[in-house]
């Protein structure tokens, strides 16, 4: 019986080189093992082989189509319209960005230029900031925001 494992532990390092040449001439590959009927170790084989064969392309195939649909999105993008549309900042938001109606996308902006001028951006965790007087009243009174915290806070000041 320990015999008996000992090639079966070879078998699988020649499985792979044989597959490779199995993949380049499937036909030539399932004549001998035709021959080879009354050898069962080897119909075993040549079973094992084409199951294998087949699970390699299924996968290829599945990966093909993602690339194709990537590459049919080269529209260019349209903004969404309730983005550009200008809102009215309240009076605490317009001691920061201005009194002119602006789109959400420039008040973001102009909230930012305005953190990075005065350096309220915390030092340790760049993704806090720290308010001075003018920021506290926007954000409700509170020291320090995250940067996505700051956002839902500065769409209540948008009419």
């Amino acid at each position: 019986m320990a015999t008996a494992k000992k090639p079966a532990a070879t078998k699988p390092a020649a499985k792979k080189p044989a597959a490779k040449a199995a993949s380049k001439k499937p036909a030539a590959k399932a004549a001998p093992a035709k021959k080879a009927a009354a050898a069962k170790p080897a119909a075993k084989k040549a079973a094992a082989k084409p199951v294998a064969k087949k699970a390699a392309p299924a996968k290829k195939a599945a990966a093909k189509p993602v690339a194709k649909k990537a590459a049919k999105s080269t529209t260019p993008r349209q903004p969404n319209a309730a983005f550009m549309k200008p809102m009215t900042p309240s009076d605490t938001l317009a001691a920061v960005v201005g009194n002119s109606p602006l789109p959400r996308t420039e008040v973001t902006k102009k909230v930012w230029e305005y953190i990075k001028k005065n350096k309220l951006q915390d030092e340790a965790n760049k993704r806090n900031i720290n308010a001075d007087d003018k920021l506290k009243a926007v954000f409700g009174g509170k020291k320090q925001v995250s940067m996505f915290e700051m956002t839902k806070l500065i769409s209540g000041h948008l009419k």
